[in-house]
């Protein structure tokens, strides 16, 4: 998306979260902004740091988000990717109580903090469209714990494959059932509670009961419904009504 040369795609993205008139888009297009390029395992933002001078939107890549325990184990809690805010947080919190890396070669928007604050603050349809992000990631996180807490090796697996298919759908990074998945077996696990040795284990038990094809990163969903049922997946927590409104069709289209 490297054409972009202001922030109208960021507030496109913002009404379809809450109702924007043609003011409220103009202010969110002319926010101070400059483009960023990252490698993979860059950081955008680092645990225990002040926040930086501005908040990245992501335009194109992946990124996810991460907590270390004090030996160094760590927790993936969220993948992130084009349309999705980095550090929300910091328009208000002071230090950063976790990490966000580049998962992928990651290009960013990063808007000048102090004046995204303060026309979220003065303008109230911004600041909706942001709280109802912020909700959103936190529904995400919650179903995340739900995953980890709850599920069994095989639902884990399935259902982050599910939600990784439906979230790259509704941003319309792919148009079908198959995908890169440019993620290690080793970061699979850090997202899921497991070893390495076990999500591939898993994903090749997955492939062997005919739920999906997998190829190196190159992961291809052959049966939805089965999948589906076996990640005990609902897209109801992504809120994809204010998230990706603009979808040509239902879900369905895609998966059916």
């Amino acid at each position: 998306m490297s054409s972009i040369t202001n922030l109208d795609f960021f507030a496109r993205r913002l009404s379809q979260r809450a109702a924007l008139d043609e003011e409220d888009r103009a202010a969110v297009s002319a926010l101070p902004f400059q483009h960023r390029y990252l490698n993979p395992s860059a950081y955008v933002v680092r645990e225990g740091e002040p926040p930086r001078p501005h908040c990245s939107f992501v335009l194109s890549g992946l990124a996810f988000r991460h907590k270390l325990t004090v030996h160094g184990a760590r927790q993936i809690v969220s993948i992130h990717l084009a349309g999705d805010l980095l550090d929300l947080q910091h328009l208000f919190l002071n230090i950063a109580d976790h990490s966000v890396q580049a998962l992928t070669e990651l290009e960013v928007a990063d808007t000048d903090r102090d004046a995204l604050r303060e026309i979220a603050l003065e303008r109230p349809a911004v600041g909706q469209a942001l709280w109802i992000d912020g909700l959103v990631d936190a529904s995400i996180y919650r179903e995340w714990v739900l995953n980890v807490g709850r599920r069994d090796a095989r639902a884990r697996i399935a259902h982050i494959l599910c939600e990784i298919a439906v979230r790259m759908h509704a941003a319309g990074v792919i148009d079908a059932a198959d995908f890169h998945l440019p993620m290690t077996q080793e970061q699979l696990g850090d997202a899921t509670g497991m070893t390495s040795v076990h999500v591939n284990r898993t994903l090749k038990a997955l492939a062997k009961d005919g739920l999906i094809d997998h190829s190196g990163r190159w992961i291809a969903i052959q049966d939805w419904n089965k999948i589906r049922r076996e990640g005990d997946f609902n897209p109801l927590y992504l809120h994809l009504d204010q998230v990706a409104p603009h979808l040509p069709g239902p879900l369905s289209s895609m998966f059916p």
